[in-house]
């Protein structure tokens, strides 16, 4: 994505009574002239060419009678200029409000595409506020402390680092966005636990062939499953939360790219949505940090390990030393062996370093815009420039 140019705006506004000025000039007409013909005051005519007076449906029906064109142009010409005054003022709001950008993670933000790639300066900081109003779904930045903190009161962390809430929602948010797209049925626990059973097979195939097959058997339980890049200050690679009663969401950042910490993260989550309540956000993280205990992550934990590996083959993990023997034994659980040895590390049965080429990396299942580095924008902004003068060239 290339460094937007600013459009052109104005901080000039015509209102409709320049029309209605104009007009009358051409006939040679005095505001008194227009007050008699129009059944008004002078005063109140003098109003309306100042745009001090709203042009109503009723004053449209006499501008039309009286100067021409039609009532629906001279209510289009009111309704313009109302909203361009309400925008004028807006302007001055977001320039107001620009502090508040300190608290979001704007950089990755634009990096991921989510709003516009410009440079953080005075003059655009207005603009980028607006764009992430809208990109929040409020009114002020109040409204978005408001709700978010309100929002912040259900977290449930993993870690003491999740504590910045800029980063947190705005994570949070790209997931409500996606979830907010999608039609699903109301959320039907044992289609989830179906679900959840045929999901467990998939992962011996490769991410483009599980990845449509896990979304739309979630979805048909009721559960919304997403893919959103993490925001590095938010410390989070999974959450499981309810939309509303009816519709849960897990999503998940792809923190370390390796199937074993992908499947265990969701199956942790799918977890959090068939065991614990709907008024709680569980933000969960894989590692690092200052680790906070609860019973619910306990559960979780307990529940996505015995689902993957049943606590009647847990005696064997021990004599797993070999890739030899982990393939035999992934294959016996019908599960990938990264998922073996994702456990035999966690575990420390073996070392961080050993068999990591059991497991499947996960490169390619984000989209090519949220993969590409920073250094890409530049050059293709460049590239494009390069591209005009070539044009500008041939054509002069």
């Amino acid at each position: 994505m290339t460094e937007v140019l600013q459009t052109f705006t104005p901080d000039w506004i015509s209102p409709p009574g320049d029309t209605i000025a104009d007009l009358i000039e051409e006939r040679e007409w005095s505001q008194t002239d227009l007050a008699k013909r129009l059944g008004y005051t002078t005063k109140h005519v003098s109003l309306l060419i100042n745009g001090k007076a709203p042009i109503t449906e009723e004053t449209a029906l006499k501008l039309e009678n009286v100067l021409g064109s039609t009532a629906g142009f001279w209510l289009r010409r009111e309704a313009q200029y109302r909203a361009k005054l309400a925008q004028q003022e807006a302007e001055k709001d977001f320039q107001k409000w620009v502090s508040w950008l300190d608290e979001l993670p704007v950089k990755e933000l634009m990096d991921q595409g989510v709003i516009l790639k410009q440079r953080r300066d005075t003059k655009n900081k207005p603009a980028i506020v607006r764009e992430l109003l809208r990109f929040f779904g409020v009114a002020s930045p109040k409204e978005w402390r408001n709700y978010y903190a309100n929002m912040e009161a259900a977290f449930r962390r993993t870690r003491t680092e999740q504590s910045d809430v800029g980063a947190i929602s705005a994570w949070l948010r790209r997931g409500e966005i996606e979830a907010e797209g999608l039609n699903c049925p109301k959320y039907n626990k044992a289609k989830f636990k179906s679900a959840v059973q045929a999901i467990r097979q998939l992962t011996l195939l490769p991410s483009e062939e599980f990845m449509p097959q896990m979304r739309q058997l979630c979805l048909d339980a009721g559960v919304v499953f997403c893919l959103v890049p993490a925001i590095p200050r938010a410390h989070t690679s999974g959450v499981a939360r309810w939309l509303n009663p009816h519709k849960a969401l897990i999503q998940l950042s792809l923190y370390g790219k390796t199937n074993d910490r992908f499947w265990f993260t969701f199956f942790h989550e799918a977890a959090h949505i068939l065991l614990h309540g709907k008024k709680e956000i569980f933000l969960d993280e894989w590692e690092k940090g200052e680790k906070l205990e609860s019973q619910q992550e306990a559960e979780a934990n307990q529940w996505a390990k015995e689902f993957l590996i049943p606590h009647e083959y847990e005696p064997e993990l021990p004599q797993l030393r070999s890739k030899e023997s982990v393939n035999a034994f992934a294959s016996k659980l019908g599960i990938h062996p990264g998922i073996v040895v994702g456990r035999l590390q966690y575990e420390e049965v073996i070392q961080m370093s050993w068999m990591n080429d059991l497991k499947a990396r996960f490169e390619k299942m984000f989209s090519p815009l949220e993969q590409q580095p920073e250094d890409d924008f530049a050059q293709a902004a460049s590239y494009v420039l390069d591209k005009n003068k070539e044009l500008y060239e041939r054509l002069s």
